[in-house]
C-alpha cells in the first residue's frame, strides 16, 4: 500500500494540522516524521481549539494509530505536559500513540545551549524558537545523541550525564549571561521521562513496513515548511530538519517509490515568524489587517507573524521540489473585504526579469513584481460548496492552478474542521 504525504509549502503556519485531522478519518496510521515541538499544529472542532507540538494531528480519532517517526526530535516535559493536556479527553494513549525508538530527546541542556548560541549571534540572530531543536539535530549528525531506545538500558542516565557534561561546558564557551538551575530542569526532565517509558516504543521503520504489507492506509506529517528546509529553504534562517518530502523517507523510513499523494499546503498569502528574507512582506495598512484578521500569532512561541502578498515564485519552487500531486489553499476567509489583491508572478533580481527563487531572495538583491485581482467583500466562511464562492475568489483560485499546474483539491475557509469545502 503507497504512503501519502502532506507538508508545508511556505515558512510554516499554514494549517497543516487542521488539514491532517479532517484527511485521517481515510487513513489507518498518522506518522510524523520530521522537527520537534517547535511545531505548533493547530486544530478546531466542537467550538474548542487544540494546539499540538509534537503528538501527530490524527490524536483525536479513536480508530487512528499516531506515531512519532525517527525523524522527529522529542522534548519529554513538553511531550508530558501535551498528553496531560488531552487526557480530559479519554484518549487510549497505549493503543493510538506509538514513538520511534530512533528518535531523539531534547535534553533541558539542548534549550539553554540555544538560548546562549542565540544571545551569542546578538543582531544577527536567527530567530530560534529556543526549544533546544538546533543543538538536539546537531547532536544527532555529531553522533553523541541520545534516542527514546537509550531508555529501554540501565546506563542511559550515564549517556544523558556525558552529554549535559558537554553542553555545560559549552554554554560557558559562549560567555553570555544565562542564568539557569539545572538541579531543578532535570527533575522535572527525570519525571517526564518516567511519564513516556509508559507508552509504547517500536522500531518505526518495520513497523510502517509491515503495515504496508497489511494494506493499512497511511499519511505522513510534516512540520514547518518546504522554505524552512536545512538544504532548501532560506538559509540559515531555516529549521534544523528536511521539511520537503526527502523528509519523510528519512524521517520515517520509507522507501521514495511508496509515496503516492503529497499534500501541499499553503496559505491564501505568506506569512513568516522570525528573521530571515520575505520579498512580498507587506508594512501597511493591509499586512496589519491580515495579521489581525488571521489572527496571526505563532501557535508555539505566541510571536507576531509577518504578513504579504502570494508569492507564486517562492511557491513554484516549493511545489517542484516536493513533487506535489494535490494543492490545499488555506485562509481564504482572511482575504474576505480586500477591494484589491496582489500576487508575485515574477521577482526583479538585480535589474533582470526572473521567474525562479534564486540562490540569495534579500530585499537588496530584488523586488517583487505583482499581478492584481479583484477581491471579494463576503463573508465566505459559512459556504460549504465550492459553486457558491464569488466569482472573484475562484478567478484567484484559477490563477493559481494554472500556474502551478496542480489542482487545488481544498479550500478552507475557516478554522473550524466543518469549515472546509472538498473540490
Amino acid at each position: 500500500m503507497a504512503v501519502d504525504l502532506l507538508l508545508g509549502l511556505q515558512w510554516g503556519d499554514e494549517g497543516k494540522g487542521k488539514i491532517v485531522d479532517y484527511l485521517t478519518k481515510d487513513y489507518n496510521i498518522i506518522a510524523r516524521f520530521q522537527g520537534g515541538p517547535n511545531a505548533g499544529h493547530t486544530l478546531e472542532f466542537d467550538g474548542i481549539k487544540h494546539v499540538l507540538h509534537t503528538i501527530p494531528s490524527g490524536i483525536f480519532h479513536k480508530d487512528a494509530v499516531n506515531i512519532v517517526g525517527n525523524g522527529v526530535v522529542i522534548d519529554p516535559v513538553i511531550f508530558q505536559k501535551e498528553i496531560q493536556a488531552l487526557a480530559k479527553f479519554d484518549l487510549d494513549f497505549t493503543k493510538s500513540l506509538l514513538i520511534s525508538r530512533k528518535a531523539h530527546i531534547i535534553l533541558p541542556t539542548h534549550r539553554l545551549l540555544d538560548a546562549a548560541s542565540e544571545t551569542s549571534k546578538g543582531k544577527a540572530k536567527i530567530g530560534s524558537t529556543l526549544k533546544g531543536i538546533g543543538p538536539t539535530y546537531m547532536d544527532k549528525t555529531g553522533r553523541n545523541g541520545l534516542r527514546i531506545g537509550d531508555l529501554e538500558f540501565d546506563n542511559w542516565k550515564e549517556k544523558y550525564r556525558q552529554l549535559a557534561n558537554k553542553h555545560q561546558a559549552l554554554i560557558e564557551f559562549y560567555n553570555v549571561d544565562v542564568q539557569y538551575n539545572l538541579k531543578e530542569l532535570e527533575s522535572e526532565f527525570f519525571e517526564a521521562i518516567e511519564s513516556i517509558k509508559s507508552l509504547k516504543f517500536i522500531d518505526s521503520e518495520e513497523y510502517l513496513h509491515q503495515a504496508q504489507v497489511d494494506k493499512k492506509t497511511i499519511l505522513a506529517e510534516g512540520a514547518q515548511g518546504s522554505l524552512l528546509d536545512i538544504d532548501f529553504g532560506t538559509y540559515p534562517f531555516v529549521t534544523s530538519s528536511n521539511t520537503t518530502a526527502a523528509g519523510a523517507c528519512t524521517g520515517l523510513g520509507i522507501a521514495p517509490n511508496k509515496i503516492k499523494k503529497v499534500f501541499g499546503i499553503f496559505k491564501a498569502y505568506t506569512t513568516r515568524v522570525g528573521s530571515g528574507p520575505f520579498p512580498t512582506e507587506l508594512f501597511d495598512a493591509d499586512g496589519a489587517r491580515m495579521a489581525k484578521v488571521g489572527n496571526e500569532f505563532g501557535a508555539t512561541t505566541g510571536r507576531p507573524r509577518r504578513c504579504g502578498w502570494l508569492d507564486l515564485v517562492a511557491l513554484k519552487y516549493a511545489v517542484q521540489i516536493n513533487g506535489v500531486t494535490e494543492l490545499m489553499m488555506m485562509k481564504s476567509d482572511v482575504l474576505s473585504g480586500f477591494k484589491t489583491l496582489k500576487v508575485c508572478t515574477a521577482y526583479n533580481y538585480n535589474g533582470k526579469e526572473i521567474q525562479h527563487l534564486p540562490y540569495n531572495i534579500e530585499a537588496e538583491n530584488l523586488e517583487p513584481i505583482y499581478k492584481e485581482f479583484k477581491g471579494w467583500k463576503e463573508d465566505i466562511s459559512k459556504h460549504s460548496n465550492f459553486d457558491n464562492l464569488p466569482q472573484t475568489l475562484k478567478d484567484y483560485i484559477k490563477f493559481i492552478e494554472d500556474e502551478l499546474k496542480v489542482p487545488i483539491k481544498i479550500v478552507s475557509v475557516g478554522p473550524d474542521r466543518k469549515e472546509t469545502i472538498l473540490r
